[in-house]
């Protein structure tokens, strides 16, 4: 088996392994934080019904961020929804056969890298371009959107300017899936998009891009305004005495 081939396996096994077992620990964590206070953001649902309803219209909309920004909203929420479709793309990668709602989105897909990459720098310019959102950007907030970018920009590279061995690199993701590795082609453009991606696999249960699964575990989010008619008491303040 070739050394190449070897050595990016190991490297998104690695990036696997720190990605999932790094967002079990993060969640694991979010779970055990105790949240003493009744502070759902008003106007707010009274029931858990209402609160469910409230966390998809976040996920899905982006409600609360469409009120506080329509600049911000147009980017952040373009970059997601063309992530998501990005995402679905891949998946032929990893399956044989391929589903069909997969095939479908094949050609929506190929685009949708474009409106990914329009959306981030949309949102790296307003880090530079926003007074008060470029005196609290750090340069972590700004690796991060480089290095999305950069993964963007290279698969784009990919698909409209050097193709890359498709069906020799399906075989090398599907050998990683079922433990039988293949060679990988040697494309510098994949082989750094590949890097990239394990970066950012890395570093994601470490950064604030782990705000995705934060969203369920904030307490202004999550809370239903129902103060008179339920005490609010956390689990670790409930002892002996206390009710």
């Amino acid at each position: 088996m070739p050394a190449l081939a070897v050595a990016y396996a190991v490297l998104l096994y690695a990036a696997a392994a720190a990605l999932v077992v790094g967002v079990a620990l993060r969640v694991r964590l979010y779970l055990r934080t105790p949240a003493p206070l009744k502070i759902p953001t008003t106007p707010a649902p009274t029931t858990q019904r209402g609160v469910a309803l409230l966390l998809a219209r976040e996920v899905v909309f982006f409600e609360s961020l469409f009120r506080s920004s329509k600049w911000t909203w147009i980017f952040g929420w373009t970059f997601h929804a063309a992530l998501l479709l990005v995402l679905l793309r891949h998946l032929r990668y990893f399956q044989q056969p391929v589903w069909q709602p997969v095939v479908l989105v094949q050609a929506v897909g190929a685009y949708a890298g474009i409106a990914m990459v329009a959306g981030l720098a949309g949102l790296w310019a307003r880090r530079w371009l926003v007074d008060r959102v470029r005196y609290i950007s750090t340069p972590s907030d700004h690796l991060h959107l480089v290095l999305l970018l950069a993964i963007g920009l290279s698969g784009l590279a990919m698909r409209f300017v050097r193709h890359t061995d498709i069906v020799a690199l399906k075989a090398f993701t599907l050998g990683l899936l079922r433990l039988d590795l293949q060679p990988l082609p040697a494309d510098p453009l994949l082989l750094l998009h590949l890097a990239l991606v394990a970066l950012l696999m890395a570093i994601f249960p470490i950064s604030k891009l782990l705000h995705a699964p934060g969203l369920f575990f904030s307490p202004t989010r999550n809370q239903a305004d129902n103060p008179r008619e339920q005490r609010h008491l956390t689990p670790w303040a409930a002892g002996p005495g206390r009710n």
